[in-house]
């Protein structure tokens, strides 16, 4: 196994790099008023970890590590949303075909995994259960989209996903997941700062819905099923927390922004580097918390970052950086 998660890290670390070479024209991302980089980046890096991972699940198969709970076609109905991902950041797409696209692959994903159990629904026999799949199908395309939304700075999303889908591996004892985080590793060579490529729409949504198919694919109880998600946090709790800031400003939500805590954050000076380290170190402490702890490590995880974003907050206020509104 450890053989072929080495295998996965230098086809990423390969593929990562001839994309940018290759198609660095095509892919250009060019710095506007609410990115965080200054110099034109290419992107899409996404689909080198991707090709990496996929490239090597028949390599794992043949080895004895087969699928412990998602089968082959949960990952495969993941293509649609690859192909999306990868045209959107060569040639941008309107939003709605974007969330249509998400939309169908989070059906495919509740057809083949079931929707995410929450038991205060059997109360209501056929109406729950068909209430626990419709809101399946809306947190899966939420947490894509979270993904999405804080994938802007170098390393922090790859960095923090590597660390989530290790936790997840090894709590839902999922070992073709250890597969990603290894291609993760390979593309985080090119994408820690100073970044020579993004990952790209293609590759952030593609985290958050293979977080979402570990979540949905577990081998314990509905109780350890909930604790699993608190390890999302550090991408759920910014994002949901910024939406509501903004939301309660009157601002539209669904426009590019400045305002989440990590933009913020560096726009006090902290360094992309320093940003992403202390997201994944955050990452790092919810998972032992979790793994340790179970229920109650989820529940101090949650107050956790709950603590933690007010003490962002209070520390922003006193550098008096000005939220960077989307209506101007």
């Amino acid at each position: 196994m450890w053989i072929v998660c080495t295998l996965c890290l230098m086809i990423s670390w390969m593929s990562v790099g001839a994309i940018s070479q290759n198609f660095k024209a095509q892919l250009l991302d060019l710095p506007n008023k609410r990115s965080s980089h200054t110099q034109p980046i290419p992107r899409g890096g996404g689909l080198g970890f991707i090709i990496a991972f996929f490239l090597m699940i028949p390599v794992n198969q043949s080895i004895g590590e087969t699928f412990a709970t998602a089968s082959l076609w949960v990952w495969l109905s993941l293509l649609p949303l690859i192909v999306i991902g990868f045209i959107d950041d060569w040639k941008t797409l309107p939003a709605g075909i974007r969330y249509i696209g998400q939309i169908s692959v989070g059906a495919l994903i509740v057809i083949q995994c079931g929707p995410f159990l929450q038991p205060w629904l059997n109360q209501l026999g056929a109406l729950g259960w068909w209430i626990e799949i419709a809101t399946t199908i809306i947190g899966l395309t939420a947490l894509i989209n979270f993904y999405n939304f804080m994938d802007g700075m170098d390393g922090l999303v790859a960095g923090v996903s590597a660390i989530q889908l290790g936790f997840m591996a090894v709590w839902s004892q999922e070992p073709v997941l250890w597969l990603l985080v290894s291609a993760l590793v390979g593309f985080l060579y090119w994408n820690w700062s100073p970044a020579k490529i993004f990952m790209g729409d293609v590759g952030s949504t593609f985290l958050g819905a293979v977080m979402a198919i570990a979540l949905l694919n577990q081998t314990g109880s509905v109780e350890q099923s909930w604790a699993a998600l608190a390890i999302t946090l550090p991408i759920t709790g910014d994002a949901i927390y910024t939406l509501f800031c903004r939301a309660i400003r009157g601002e539209n939500i669904f426009k590019a922004h400045r305002s989440h805590i990590y933009q913020r954050l560096h726009q006090a000076g902290w360094s992309h580097g320093r940003v992403a380290a202390v997201y994944v170190g955050a990452t790092v402490g919810l998972a032992l918390l979790i793994y340790g702890y179970g229920g109650w490590g989820a529940w101090s995880s949650l107050i956790g970052v709950a603590i933690a974003i007010l003490v962002a907050e209070r520390y922003l206020s006193t550098r008096q950086q000005p939220l960077s509104h989307s209506n101007d």
